[in-house]
């Protein structure tokens, strides 16, 4: 367990705090690109416990700025969208996506001192339909390449859920390898799901429910934590999953792509005890099965919250966990794990957790992100911020989803995926 100081540093995010300043270094989804179609309405957000405008102007540009207006404080989430930015309803006060004031229409030459007004404004980019803001200070950092954002439109998919509860927790889900065995177990495999795993027709599902205490590794990279998992299994092999935690608030797992591609969810604090969490799906070489990302679609409502959710108790079927589910509560991973984490609390109390040794990928994490915070606090750029093209692509993220020998060095057999990732770049 930790103490409370230690959990409420990785936990407060607004502006100011540890954790918000941390979080503040690094590019962070804001959107999804379909919720800002051009000459759309502009959005109100929230984001770090921000209240921000989101908008895209008529030159198709996003941009995000504060909520209220610096003249008398108005909301500009209301605002016109016309003349190169957004202007506010109240007097008419134009801001562009930097936050300069290009006009103040009630002034004699349409505001002298307009000039003088530097409006709250985040840099954007949009990238893997995804609109991404930095809210740090100084010159951004290159918003990182990852294969999940910059893939082929056929070959990546990305949507978002609503998350009553802080990210850390969510996120330290994603890092958990036992509770795939649980959580996540079927008594039967569910038609058109993913069985993904390379050398094997086995089912994903058979592997993790044959060896409920998995071997784990973890290990240092310069962009997170790698874990490693390894399950045995019949005929002297075993069942290789590498995933990692990657700085500062997402990871990425081997998902409903299996072997040839991978998942990535991002967690996003709204305020301490809400966040979006932003889920990608991307496929190395083939295009994504459609029926697969309408079955993802199909679980989230138009205003982006699971149909299964806490007030529904998540539609739990007792009958269904005799037969069907460990869990009664359908086929979906994403209700599976927004019941697990949100059922913590909106702010998990860790003083009172009792971690074990299945338990070291979440530690390493922690550990990695009060590190992170301790250079910043000392002046210091904390990891896995990129400011160098020549080492903005990740070859070396290699998500795994291997039945293998178990004589195998799963160190080596990463490394051999590792270079032949390079050669393809």
């Amino acid at each position: 367990m930790i103490t409370q100081e230690e959990n409420d540093l990785l936990t407060r995010t607004g502006k100011g705090t540890p954790a918000g300043e941390l979080l503040r270094r690094y590019w962070q989804p804001v959107a999804l690109a379909e919720e800002l179609p051009q000459g759309g309405a502009p959005l109100p957000v929230k984001i770090l416990g921000e209240e921000l405008a989101l908008f895209r102007d008529d030159h198709g540009r996003p941009g995000l700025l504060g909520i209220h207006c610096s003249h008398r404080g108005t909301d500009l989430s209301y605002g016109r969208v016309e003349n190169g930015g957004l202007r506010c309803l109240y007097h008419g006060w134009l801001y562009d996506i930097k936050g300069r004031c290009l006009e103040q229409p009630g002034e004699p030459n349409c505001g002298e001192h307009r000039d003088s007004i530097r409006h709250l404004a985040y840099p954007c980019e949009e990238s893997g339909g995804i609109i991404f803001t930095y809210m740090g200070p100084g010159e951004p950092p290159l918003l990182p390449q990852y294969d999940f954002l910059i893939a082929p439109a056929e070959r990546r998919y990305s949507n978002k859920i609503y998350h009553e509860c802080n990210y850390l927790q969510a996120n330290e889900g994603n890092i958990d390898p036992v509770h795939l065995s649980f959580l996540h177990r079927f008594y039967e495999t569910p038609q058109g799901r993913y069985t993904g795993v390379r050398n094997t027709e086995d089912s994903h599902y058979n592997l993790v429910g044959r060896d409920l205490a998995p071997t784990i590794d973890v290990e240092r990279t310069d962009f997170g934590v790698r874990i490693y998992t390894t399950r045995n299994q019949p005929g002297g092999n075993v069942y290789l999953r590498v995933t990692y935690f990657i700085m500062p608030n997402l990871s990425a797992f081997p998902g409903q792509t299996g072997g040839e591609g991978y998942s990535v969810n991002w967690h996003v604090p709204i305020d301490d005890e809400h966040h979006w969490k932003y889920t990608f799906v991307y496929s190395r070489e083939a295009a994504l099965d459609k029926g697969m990302i309408h079955r993802a679609r199909s679980e989230v409502g138009p205003d982006y919250k699971l149909v299964r959710n806490r007030a529904n108790r998540f539609n739990q079927d007792r009958e269904e966990m005799k037969t069907k589910t460990f869990s009664g509560m359908g086929y979906g991973f994403q209700a599976h794990d927004l019941f697990a984490t949100s059922s913590q609390g909106p702010v998990q109390d860790r003083t009172n957790e009792h971690v074990i040794t299945s338990d070291k990928p979440i530690i390493a994490a922690r550990k990695l992100m009060e590190k992170a915070i301790k250079d910043i606090q000392e002046g210091r750029e904390p990891p896995h911020v990129v400011r160098d093209p020549r080492a903005n692509r990740f070859p070396h993220m290699q998500v795994i989803s291997d039945l293998i020998p178990g004589s195998t060095d799963i160190k080596q057999h990463t490394k051999k995926a590792e270079e032949e990732a390079k050669a393809r770049l």
